[in-house]
């Protein structure tokens, strides 16, 4: 609100900006696709393979590629993920490392990264490359290529 030439208060929508955005600025595209990956960890560690899947677009058009197979669509993804790790044991705790944010366009993005699972018996870890794209939910993995070396 500012005192109008007439000494009446008028609310000023560039002020409520203003002040919204000084109590918390918003975070760039880069700083949230690292928060969606960075949450994924946080629930995989927990052993939450459905908030692990929130990073992933809820859509048949999602691509998981890895070990010589493509798998299409959110539940096929999450029925892949279910049935490879079907404990805690094989879950391990997982750590992204290496990522880079490559931004095609204003709605698109590229992250490449390597990724660790840390098990009682092994220390699998592979690379992956991850298109990200801003959708209405906020970003998510739309396509997933992930390889994994060999022990």
């Amino acid at each position: 609100m500012f005192l109008s030439p007439r000494g009446k208060f008028v609310k000023s929508a560039f002020g409520v900006l203003l002040f919204c955005t000084s109590l918390s600025p918003a975070q760039s595209a880069e700083e949230q696709i690292r928060t969606v990956l960075s949450d994924q960890m946080d629930a995989w560690n927990r052993g939450d393979l459905e908030g692990y899947m929130k990073g992933y677009w809820d859509s048949d058009q999602t691509t998981f590629v890895s070990g010589g197979s493509v798998t299409e669509g959110y539940a096929e993804v999450l029925s892949r993920y279910k049935k490879r790790y079907d404990s805690r044991e094989k879950m391990g705790i997982l750590s992204f490392e290496e990522l880079t944010v490559r931004m095609l366009s204003e709605g698109i993005s590229m992250v490449t990264g390597l990724w660790r699972l840390r098990r009682n018996d092994d220390s699998p870890w592979g690379r992956f490359t991850l298109i990200l794209e801003k959708k209405s939910e906020g970003w998510r993995i739309t396509y997933d290529h992930t390889s994994a070396t060999l022990p």
